[in-house]
């Protein structure tokens, strides 16, 4: 509606005056608006829309009684926050006593049921900042964990149903001071067996992937062991013992290795976040296969075809969770892979593929290994003029590298110098010989017999072996500083400290010696 102008006014004036007069009743409106807006149901600036049109009324006469402040975000979720500026002190006084000075207005409408509840889920399962505050690795290896704390819960439903049959609960065979006892000792036995497990230290760093998945495997044999009580319910106490030793040594291990692998995906200091949600998500696998298993148990299922199932999936889920683990640390496995590698290729694996291709099979337990890092000296040397044929060649060096044919084996001795470069390098070179040795073998097996090939490593002479040591010399030298080039381009950390070299070490005669 437009406003009359007086008679002595030209159009101009009139039309300035209409629209003085229209923000006047607009600037009114809003304030008493502003009052109304007081009550929780009313949202008084977020029914605006930004592209409303209010004709000869500009936008910032709009923002003139409600001032933007400020934006805010909280996970992905954006606010306005408005100044209440409106004309007159008593109407000022009355905001205050409100405590409406300041309005905030969402910027999104209210989410629907379903996605309140995920975004509930996603903050007790996922670190903060996810997936940008973990590595790429962080979700397949959370996978199989869960996988397999499926398999392990629903395991553990049918394993304690048969302790508890075995020992006599449920048929009342025993009294019930007996069944105590025996389920006392079980698990004293358990206690003992993690104590003397304990003293493995650091191989727990050494070989971590070997161990864990070592370590699931006991929690299934101990599994087994305790479902073989339902058989033979008169030995309980020694197989159930058994049993919890062994679950208790897996229990250790997963433990032990839990950090360093949560370390492994971290970015940043959120170490502890990525340590809580990784426990949570293992806790809820693990109660939904529980509650399927009570389930399933009420149909009194084939006790063997059950295990078998939930056996494999539990192996299984354990191999894929560690095989999907990427460290970027070189311990002997991943050593050997990128070494061989790069004496092969002339190139050092990525993360990914080095990690992908580690044997976790290897167990730190095994008693033949090609190399021998830091052995004892009548372990390396069958002769003394073994050692005085190859010892000229390493006088720089803070290191002895030597092959004995008797054993078949690499054997790198350190001296008391050897600084972490000296080991990394010493064990470069023990993997650099050994590729000659195998390389001349199999050009000699080629023009000789099965059988003679067999035998073909352990008829090098002492000649034959300084040739080869020279040889294998010249290769480091020329090539340790190209592969640590390399390795460190991929992102490998360059240390030895998961090398794990024995403790032996040569050192300086003296007079007193002698």
């Amino acid at each position: 509606m437009k406003l009359k102008p007086p008679p002595n006014s030209s159009s101009s004036s009139s039309q300035t005056l209409t629209a003085t007069d229209a923000k006047l009743l607009v600037r009114e409106t809003l304030r008493i608006s502003a009052d109304l807006a007081s009550s929780p149901y009313v949202t008084s600036v977020g029914s605006v829309p930004e592209n409303a049109s209010f004709g000869v009324v500009d936008r910032e006469f709009v923002d003139s009684s409600l001032r933007l402040l400020c934006c805010e975000e909280i996970d992905g979720r954006r606010w306005k926050y408005f100044a209440d500026e409106s004309v007159g002190s008593e109407q000022l006084n009355l905001k205050k006593k409100k405590k409406n000075a300041i309005r905030a207005v969402s910027l999104h409408s209210p989410q629907a049921p379903a996605e309140e509840f995920m975004s509930f889920i996603r903050s007790y399962v996922v670190p903060e900042g996810f997936p940008d505050s973990v590595t790429p690795s962080y979700v397949p290896y959370m996978t199989w964990r869960a996988l397999k704390h499926f398999f392990g819960g629903a395991m553990g439903v049918f394993t304690t149903q048969t302790l508890l049959n075995s020992v006599g609960v449920s048929k009342h065979r025993t009294t019930p001071g007996a069944v105590a006892i025996n389920w006392i000792l079980k698990d004293g036995a358990g206690r003992v067996g993690k104590m003397l497990y304990a003293r493995q230290g650091k191989k727990f760093d050494y070989d971590l992937k070997q161990l864990r998945f070592a370590g699931d495997l006991l929690m299934e044999l101990g599994a087994g062991v305790e479902l073989v009580t339902a058989v033979v319910p008169q030995f309980f106490l020694p197989l159930a013992c058994a049993a919890n030793v062994a679950k208790n040594v897996g229990a250790v291990t997963s433990t032990s290795t839990r950090t360093p692998i949560y370390k492994a995906f971290a970015k940043g200091e959120n170490i502890g976040d990525v340590t809580a949600k990784g426990e949570c998500v293992g806790n809820l696998a693990d109660l939904l296969g529980t509650g399927l298993s009570i389930l399933i148990s009420k149909r009194n299922p084939s006790l063997v075809k059950t295990f078998a199932f939930l056996s494999f999936g539990y192996v299984f889920s354990s191999y894929r969770e560690v095989k999907s683990v990427v460290l970027h640390t070189l311990n002997r496995a991943r050593f050997t892979v990128a070494v061989e590698s790069f004496l092969r290729t002339g190139r050092v694996p990525t993360l990914q593929d080095g990690n992908s291709r580690e044997d976790i099979f290897n167990f730190p337990w095994r008693q033949h290994r090609p190399i021998v890092l830091g052995p004892r000296f009548k372990e390396a040397f069958q002769d003394p003029n073994s050692y005085l044929s190859v010892k000229p060649i390493f006088e720089k060096e803070h290191y002895i590298v030597t092959y004995n044919p008797s054993k078949e084996n690499i054997y790198v001795l350190l001296k008391d110098q050897a600084k972490s470069d000296d080991v990394l390098k010493a064990a470069f070179h023990g993997h650099v010989l050994l590729h000659i040795i195998r390389s001349c073998t199999n050009k000699q097996s080629s023009s000789r017999k099965q059988h003679e090939d067999e035998h073909s490593a352990s008829l090098l002479s002492t000649a034959d072996l300084q040739a080869y040591v020279a040889e294998s010399y010249k290769m480091v030298s020329a090539l340790y500083i190209p592969f640590k080039s390399k390795a460190k381009e991929q992102g490998w950390v360059m240390s030895e400290s998961l090398l794990n070299p024995g403790r032996a070490r040569l050192c300086e005669m003296t007079t007193h010696d002698t």
